[in-house]
């Protein structure tokens, strides 16, 4: 075997391994520690120095996997010939008999198909050297061995070497636990170096991590900024049982990190800090946080990222805000991610303006979705996923506008001219528009009821979503003709474009008949699957004017969500029969401490996991439940301070064991429920069945009071009610 090193003692070749992507970063990193003669490989470096720049290189890589003494290199490609190669290296002038060893071996070929068969050659090598020139053997220890021993195996042939590190120098020794999808320590290094963290930490900037997880992030930068050697408190390493070390010299560039740590810690530091909307990953970071002696710098607490300002005790006018994004391959449905990206954008330009950015994430689209300027991106994989950093100078970077940013257009129309549309339809919607213009202003309101067949020949509703209409046919009365029918509703919509000012496109028809018994509102043919984001009370939903006769919100239920949002802080929410989560939303927004919403539908369940991501909350205390609303009652033993109860007046989804009757169900519902509420708690119920009628029962057991009217805001304030809604407690009149 061809020895790889130089005859000159004072300067060796070393290699560095590296995850891929970060080579760059390392050969910067490795010259500032002494190296030189650098050269990239795909995930290494080659370098030159004395033993001392391997040693520094030990304690300061913040980027290196390990760092490795070449032994030699072969073109030995089979079993027989590796055996022989590895026979010729002097062993005992490498470690002593009595040192456990392990070999690692990578790489496959027609001759070596397992790597653990290479492993086992090389082993066998290395033992019978020990055996016929020592008469004794050295023990192996695949757990925790003294001396790593890498052979690589490619093309070429086999190249041999000590790894020096002994284990992965991405190990710092202060990870207790983590979250679902750790960043490991070295990336997030290259995450920070490429993001110019140790500048921006000159200047004293910030550090603010969004989505922390376990602060792994937080904690290498923080030990960039006090000059901290990122194994100054590793246990062992993989030379210190090889015959070459130096412990004196050594011991000289150990005291001198110590020295350097103990004078950084003790100075003045930046802001570092993090959220994360999961406790139990705080708590994780927290325990990191403490172990590697940071405690008095990085802070960390639990936050929803809708919750996320700059901290104002001072002034923070620049900083790096950066995080390890939600990819859709490990936390999240990936079909939801973009809302949460959205989110963030918005977040990073209301609140981070001034600042730098750095978001790591898989998805080219997923970054487009944050909607503001990328300067610069570095392909930077985690493990094996493809991922990609992502820069933002936050300076006069302005987020991009689209169609989820509008306005209500009964705000930007109270003031119509009657000579615009002419007719009694247009006349009632222009008299409706005034009446409801000084609440729809007051109550900053976006979506509403319009038109709701006032006249009983123009049978249609007319719901307002920000910039667009949306109209509903229903059947038309008794007595009014069909091609009369027609004529007006061809007349609905000519005159609503000339009303708004909108083009005819923004306004979507629907026939909307009454729901028969037993019969499902189905997905339309012509399915687009078209959301925009629309407001209301400070919370943001995704609806769909085309795919379904119901829009993925409720406009009725608007003042229950408010008071739902009033009542909910500090307290457990259950949305039965959910839809798409808008009640579960508000409760959230209005600070509960968990919401659960159950709901059969995976359709409506995945439309609410968009909603949440939507509003920058996460499912760690937002928990979804894809289940029949019955079943789950009998088979949960949770209990809850908050319950709605909204079911269907009827259905007959294929999930369930029968269909459900509202009229006929709603006792053993409202019992179920109650079992399920907390003592002090509240259970709201309501339906959309007009002829209903609470059974008698239920009064004499619970406290129950009627609320319907308080309930319905002025759009729904007309005829008979769309919706009864009762508020029940536990005990008796």
């Amino acid at each position: 075997m061809v020895s790889t090193q130089s005859s000159s003692s004072s300067s060796s070749s070393w290699f560095a391994t590296c995850p891929r992507g970060v080579e760059r970063l390392l050969v910067e990193e490795l010259q500032q520690l002494g190296a030189s003669h650098t050269r990239e490989t795909i995930a290494g470096v080659t370098f030159k120095g004395s033993q001392s720049v391997a040693y520094r290189a030990c304690l300061w890589s913040r980027l290196s996997n390990s760092i490795m003494l070449p032994l030699g290199e072969s073109e030995a490609n089979d079993r027989a010939s590796i055996y022989e190669s590895l026979s010729e290296i002097e062993w005992g002038r490498i470690f002593d008999v009595d040192t456990s060893f392990l070999i690692n071996f990578s790489g496959t070929n027609s001759h070596i198909r397992d790597t653990r068969f290479g492993a086992q050659i090389c082993k066998d090598a290395v033992v019978d050297w020990y055996r016929v020139n020592l008469g004794r053997v050295p023990p192996r220890d695949r757990a925790n061995p003294e001396i790593r021993i890498r052979v690589r195996l490619s093309k070429k042939g086999i190249s041999v070497a000590l790894d020096l590190s002994g284990g992965s120098l991405h190990k710092r020794g202060y990870r207790s636990g983590s979250g679902e999808s750790p960043l490991k320590e070295n990336l997030a290094a290259a995450v920070l170096l490429n993001a110019k963290w140790p500048e921006i930490a000159k200047d004293q900037g910030a550090l603010i991590d969004p989505m922390c997880g376990s602060g792994t992030l937080l904690i290498e930068g923080a030990l960039m900024c006090a000059d901290v050697a990122p194994a100054i408190n590793r246990a062992q390493f993989g030379f210190e049982k090889w015959k070459g070390h130096n412990p004196e010299q050594w011991e000289v560039l150990v005291a001198d990190a110590r020295g350097r740590a103990e004078r950084g810690l003790s100075s003045d530091h930046p802001e570092v800090r993090g959220y994360d909307d999961d406790l139990r990953v705080i708590r994780y970071a927290e325990k990191n946080i403490a172990l590697a002696g940071l405690s008095k710098i990085v802070r960390v607490s639990c936050k929803d990222l809708k919750n996320l300002k700059k901290p104002t005790h001072k002034p923070l006018p620049n900083g790096l805000f950066v995080c390890n994004a939600p990819y859709g391959k490990r936390l999240g449905e990936k079909d939801s991610l973009a809302y949460l990206y959205r989110h963030l954008g918005e977040v990073m330009a209301s609140e981070f303006g001034g600042w730098d950015a750095a978001i790591l994430t898989s998805e080219a689209e997923l970054a487009k979705a944050i909607r503001l300027r990328s300067h610069k991106q570095f392909f930077l994989p985690n493990g094996p996923i493809d991922t990609r950093l992502y820069l933002f100078n936050l300076r006069e970077n302005y987020l991009s506008q689209d169609m989820s940013e509008i306005t209500s257009l009964g705000t930007k129309n109270s003031n119509l001219e009657l000579d615009q549309a002419e007719g009694p339809f247009a006349n009632r919607v222009k008299k409706n528009l005034r009446r409801l213009s000084g609440w729809i202003s007051r109550e900053g309101i976006e979506c509403y009821r319009l038109y709701d067949a006032d006249m009983p020949e123009y049978a249609v509703a007319v719901d307002v979503y920000g910039q667009r209409l949306n109209v509903s046919e229903y059947k038309a009365p008794i007595g009014v003709d069909k091609q009369g029918a027609e004529a007006r509703l061809s007349e609905v919509l000519q005159v609503l474009p000339k009303i708004f000012s909108i083009p005819a496109s923004a306004i979507m028809l629907k026939q909307r008949h009454r729901q028969r018994k037993g019969v499902q509102y189905q997905k339309k043919e012509t399915a687009k699957g078209e959301l925009f984001s629309i407001d209301e009370h400070g919370a943001k939903f995704l609806v769909n004017l085309n795919d379904y006769i119901d829009t993925g919100l409720f406009l009725d239920h608007r003042p229950l969500r408010r008071r739902l949002k009033s009542e909910a802080k500090g307290k457990d929410f259950l949305n039965l029969y959910s839809y798409t989560g808008a009640a579960s939303i508000q409760a959230a927004l209005g600070g509960s401490r968990s919401t659960t919403s159950v709901d059969h539908s995976k359709t409506y369940l995945a439309w609410y996991r968009k909603n949440l991501a939507h509003n920058g909350l996460s499912e760690a205390r937002n928990k979804l439940c894809q289940a029949d609303c019955q079943t789950w009652l009998e088979t949960n033993d949770d209990s809850f301070d908050l319950i709605l109860l909204d079911p269907p007046s009827f259905s007959n989804s294929s999930r369930m064991n029968n269909y459900l009757d509202i009229q006929r169900d709603h006792i053993d519902l409202v019992h179920a429920s109650m079992a399920r509420l907390r003592e002090n708690g509240i259970l709201y119920f309501s339906t959309n069945f007009r002829k209903f009628e609470i059974d008698g029962s239920l009064e004499k057991k619970y406290l129950i009071e009627d609320i319907t009217k308080e309930t319905l805001d002025p759009d729904f304030r007309r005829g008979k009610p769309i919706h009864r809604c009762w508020k029940i407690l536990h005990g008796k009149l």
